[in-house]
């Protein structure tokens, strides 16, 4: 099941392309009261077993301009509808005694990065999130984990990407010569919402070509 609002049709699209059967469920996740309701919506139909929360949205700005309106969305997006989410999904794990969490951070989680002040804040805070709930829920059989992606080939890139010095000097400074694909991404969710991934717990797994070992 794909939740969400700007992306998932086409996300779909491409799984039942592949054989998948999927169902969608159309939220706007900057509202969080929504995203609270939608989760007990969720919790009260067919268990839950991995909740993979994915939806993010950055705000470039220097931190002097910012808008309280423009900093009011992206931690409602990055952060409250994460935790609406987590919350009400999370607590039909812990009554079942199972389920696996993964919670998307960043880079901008370990380093501050420049202009987008409202987006490394809920990136921080969602890591600070995932420990503290793998805390509480592993002695129920739900693991929360994370995954910190680099530098990837998505709409959120797309300025970087399209400005060619910028793009090129990004690159540069990742040791693997490249930029990650959804792909590497979903490969290391994949793990961390399966068996083998059984005894990891409170984990950020960092998936950035080497960015942060350089």
């Amino acid at each position: 099941m794909l939740l969400g609002r700007s992306s998932v049709e086409r996300g779909a699209d491409e799984l039942r392309r592949a054989g998948h059967t999927v169902a969608t469920v159309t939220c706007d996740l900057s509202d969080v009261d929504e995203a609270y309701r939608v989760g007990a919506e969720l919790e009260e139909g067919e268990p839950i077993d991995i909740l993979v929360n994915n939806a993010g949205i950055i705000h470039r700005e220097p931190a002097v301009r910012h808008g309280r309106e423009d900093w009011q969305r992206v931690i409602d997006v990055n952060l409250n509808s994460v935790w609406a989410l987590a919350q009400t999904v999370g607590s039909g794990m812990v009554s079942r005694g199972y389920g696996r969490i993964v919670t998307i951070a960043s880079l901008l989680s370990f380093q501050g990065g420049i202009n987008v002040v409202s987006y490394a804040t809920s990136k921080h805070a969602v890591v600070g999130m995932t420990k503290t709930l793998a805390n509480e829920w592993a002695r129920h059989g739900v693991t929360v984990n994370c995954v910190a992606p680099g530098y990837v080939r998505t709409e959120n890139t797309a300025a970087l990407r399209a400005d060619e010095d910028r793009e090129r000097e990004i690159r540069s400074r990742i040791p693997a010569g490249r930029w990650a694909e959804p792909s590497d991404i979903g490969g290391a969710v994949a793990f961390l919402s399966g068996p083998d991934a059984a005894y990891v717990n409170g984990h950020v797994l960092v998936v950035d070509g080497g960015w942060l070992a350089r």
